[in-house]
């Protein structure tokens, strides 16, 4: 039970209307009213107070927690989003990288912040992973946040070592059949969306494909190239230059549309399996809790932001694509995400590293 709130400014004006006498007494009942309230737990969350109280927020810079060292793909969204974001606020927004545990790290950071509006996070394909990877997580990746918005997506390609006869999805599917051992998929670690790409595949395709992981993907890659591993279903922009330069063979994006920076290389749909799409995805999320102003102010500026020229350029030169929303649309495709990756993990048997 809670006493009704006081209308704005009303503490600060007298009661004319009653004796002096009578006054001391309301007032000292107002003041007791307050006390037992407080001494009951019944008080207004600063982050509501300061936003309600009409355009405070943001009073100051915000943090946005990055669960992944700087200079990979989600630091570097996470920057292009966040200059034109903080300008648009008014409060510059700066960048706290806190790597670790596959983006776990930083999503308990933000998931025990207070939810005042002054943290976001960067949540990713990773945190809908790791709902089933991991045993036991240190925060609730459906309860302890609040959605904002889509920013990006950005699809795998499936690439072999240019040395194998393999120029598309059936010579694969031919390659693995006619192979006593099947064929060989390097990925970044056990769980990633690198591996699970490859998993989803194998589920979809019946064949009998060997995973192979490495720490991280740059080992993984070097493999590759030299021959020892036979394909991987990476990230778009590391894949991309050694296909440029010839070294690698695309043989299928894997997103529902074919990219624009490789527009010969056909999708796995188109090549027989309807339906297949997997991307990597990056979001921006707050602490649950966060006052529902603060989440429709931040999502219609990402909007805007999105929208900007200039950002989408950048967005595309790294093979993202925007992806601007509603908060309801980011947490219903999350929600779809975690059940998805769910059975993909389970059916693969991987476990986190």
């Amino acid at each position: 039970m809670t006493a009704a709130p006081l209308p704005a400014g009303a503490c600060a004006r007298p009661l004319p209307h009653l004796p002096a006498r009578r006054r001391i007494a309301a007032l000292g009942a107002a003041l007791c009213a307050v006390a037992c309230a407080a001494a009951m737990g019944l008080h207004v969350p600063a982050a509501q107070a300061e936003t309600s109280s009409s355009g405070t927020w943001p009073a100051r810079p915000i943090r946005l927690v990055v669960g992944y060292a700087a200079g990979g793909a989600t630091d570097v969204i996470a920057r292009i989003v966040g200059v034109k974001l903080g300008e648009r606020l008014g409060q510059p927004m700066m960048v706290d990288n806190r790597a670790g545990a596959n983006s776990n790290v930083g999503a308990e950071v933000v998931a025990k912040s207070p939810p005042d509006g002054y943290t976001l996070y960067v949540f990713t394909i990773a945190n809908t992973i790791n709902a089933s990877l991991y045993g036991r997580l240190g925060y609730d990746p459906q309860k302890d946040f609040e959605p904002i918005g889509l920013i990006a997506k950005i699809p795998n390609i499936l690439v072999v070592n240019n040395q194998l006869p393999i120029r598309s999805v059936a010579d694969y599917i031919r390659f693995a059949k006619e192979s006593k051992d099947g064929i060989t998929f390097a990925s970044s670690g056990s769980g990633s969306s690198i591996h699970l790409s490859g998993e989803m595949f194998k589920m979809q395709t019946k064949l009998n494909m060997l995973h192979v992981p490495y720490k991280g993907s740059a080992p993984a890659m070097t493999d590759l190239l030299g021959g020892q591993v036979q394909s991987m279903f990476d990230n778009t922009p590391s894949a991309l230059p050694h296909v440029q330069a010839g070294r690698l063979r695309a043989i299928a994006i894997t997103s529902a549309q074919r990219s624009p920076l490789l527009p010969d290389v056909p999708t796995v749909a188109e090549s027989g399996f309807p339906g297949f799409d997997v991307q990597s995805w990056f979001g921006l999320a707050a602490p649950a809790g966060t006052p529902k102003p603060v989440i429709e102010r931040v999502n219609a500026e990402l909007v805007k932001v999105l929208g900007m020229p200039d950002v989408r350029q950048r967005l595309q030169d790294l093979a993202a694509t925007p992806e601007p929303g509603t908060p309801a649309q980011m947490r219903s495709f999350a929600t779809a995400e975690i059940q998805r990756w769910r059975e993909v993990v389970k059916a693969s048997g991987a476990k986190a590293e």
